[in-house]
């Protein structure tokens, strides 16, 4: 299987303390959802998000991928419209 491309640059990566502290509970790295961000696998997001991505891929806006870690906790990665961060954070962190 071929590796899918990016679609958008991150930008500078951040986290909140939750969203870490899911990571390390669940195991799991913040790479792993990220890569799936950047390639276009939004996750959890309604098809109107998902359409929404789309757009704003092409007109430069704001994306949102919505995650499960293995233990359940819901994390969304969010990266700004100007690319210039993606933060992940869990929803209660908004």
């Amino acid at each position: 299987m071929r590796p899918r491309c990016a679609l958008f640059k991150l930008g500078r990566v951040v986290a909140t303390p939750g969203a870490l502290q899911a990571l390390e509970e669940a195991g799991q790295g913040a790479a792993e959802f990220l890569n799936r961000h950047m390639v276009g696998d939004w996750g959890e997001v309604c098809e109107e998000d998902r359409c929404e991505n789309v757009l704003s891929i092409e007109f430069g806006f704001r994306i949102l991928s919505v995650y499960r870690t293995a233990r359940g906790r819901k994390l969304w990665v969010v990266t700004e419209a100007d690319r210039s961060v993606t933060t992940l954070l869990l929803p209660e962190e908004y």
